[in-house]
């Protein structure tokens, strides 16, 4: 469920109607409901009740704004980080250290060394290297560092490729059949409390059965790793959730998760985390944009719009599906081929969409943008960075202002050897 709904024959954040955001922000803009936020929290946490002892850090790589992460932080969610940005980024938002886990397979040392300083909750570490890297560093800085090893279980996760991170061949976590020798090894560095295991083997999945299997084979290298003497307190268990992008579709609910994940852990005798992104964020937001032009094609129209691949990427990268939608509807359909105005023919949002009849200067949606969207936006074709806006109720503020072209011109420099 989101907060986006027409009231009146008109499209509404909550009670904030679309085309005043449009006319006050412009266009393209990206819109969060707050509304929406705190209730796909609500949920996923209440699908974790018969979890006694758990962290829910959310994935800041979904989407980064400081509003929205501050208002997880309200709901009582950590984050789940990638580079020294994101933890700065959940520091400033107001989640504890200690609710951060430092995850991502190629950090640096500076990284580590600010990760250490700011005390956060967990590395999540991706290499046998790595482990010993971060020991050496806190060692000299004398410190313990708090970490699991990320294993990759060689699962396919049944996702995009380009987003399944379980796999053998996938660049992250140590090999499940190494990871008894690896933890022993790292384990006996004194800097480096070795206290758990992670794993994450994708995004969007669209059943529970990898996921599953995953963890089935976390908990058996859990026992053999006790077996070996070591001590296991902490499992974290990644994210994953896919969200529905296409009206109609169902997708496992947050409360089938929760059942699957009760049941194989119930003897594990482990604090577990959980690194949702998508299932929270997604559906709570909105691409709103403006049609330039309706375009005569050979078999459909171009429906060309003013927001482009490099403010939603998705669709560029994955072949991504977002549902179409006009602001005002008129009851009135076409078939038309969605683009925007970059010289890519590869910024095409769909071919032959059966979508809402639209006219020049007319509002439009692309839906469920609130994970993946500004947080991938670029500046190709030298267009500036999208406005973000967070919807309350009836109010709304912008959250991140848009950066136009000549901003992003003002910090380049032409040497006076060039002059």
């Amino acid at each position: 469920m989101d907060h986006f709904a027409l009231k009146d024959g008109v499209m509404h954040a909550e009670d904030v109607p679309l085309p005043r955001i449009a006319d006050e922000v412009g266009t393209p803009v990206y819109v969060y409901s707050r509304a929406t936020l705190e209730r796909h929290a609500r949920v996923f946490r209440e699908a974790l009740d018969a979890v006694p002892d758990k962290l829910i850090a959310f994935a800041v790589k979904a989407n980064p704004n400081l509003a929205v992460l501050r208002v997880l932080q309200q709901q009582g969610y950590g984050a789940d980080c990638v580079s020294v940005g994101e933890m700065r980024r959940a520091l400033a938002a107001g989640i504890a250290p200690e609710k951060i886990v430092f995850s991502g397979v190629g950090k640096t040392a500076a990284e580590l060394v600010a990760a250490l300083e700011a005390g956060i909750g967990q590395f999540n570490i991706e290499s046998e290297e790595e482990g010993l890297e971060l020991a050496e560093i806190a060692a000299e800085m004398g410190l313990v560092a708090q970490c699991a090893l990320r294993i990759n279980p060689d699962v396919d996760a049944g996702t995009h490729d380009k987003i399944s991170t379980g796999k053998a061949d996938n660049k992250f976590g140590v090999p499940i059949d190494q990871a008894g020798q690896i933890f022993g090894k790292l384990a006996s560095h004194a800097s480096v409390n070795l206290r758990g295991v992670a794993v994450h083997i994708g995004s969007q999945l669209a059943e529970i059965a990898p996921l599953e299997r995953a963890f089935e084979k976390l908990g058996a290298l859990v026992k053999a790793l006790r077996g070996a003497g070591h001590t296991i307190t902490h499992v974290d268990l990644g994210g994953g959730l896919g969200v529905p992008y296409r009206k109609g579709e169902v997708l496992p609910a947050p409360a089938e998760y929760g059942e699957m994940v009760a049941r194989v852990t119930k003897d594990w005798d482990v604090a577990l985390i959980f690194e949702p992104g998508r299932v929270i964020a997604g559906n709570a937001g909105v691409l709103l944009t403006r049609v330039v032009r309706v375009k005569r094609g050979l078999n459909n129209p171009f429906v060309i719009v003013d927001a482009a691949m490099n403010d939603l990427a998705r669709p560029a990268l994955y072949g991504a599906y977002h549902h179409f939608e006009a602001v005002e509807p008129t009851g009135a359909e076409m078939t038309a081929n969605i683009v925007g105005p970059i010289c890519e023919t590869g910024d095409t949002f769909a071919m032959g969409r059966e979508c809402d009849a639209l006219q020049s200067g007319e509002l439009a949606v692309f839906r469920t943008a609130g994970a993946y969207g500004a947080t991938m936006a670029s500046s190709y074709n030298s267009r500036g960075f999208v406005a973000e806006v967070l919807v309350d109720g009836d109010q709304f503020a912008v959250v991140a202002d848009r950066i136009d072209a000549g901003s992003i011109m003002d910090a380049e420099r032409v040497p006076d050897w060039l002059a």
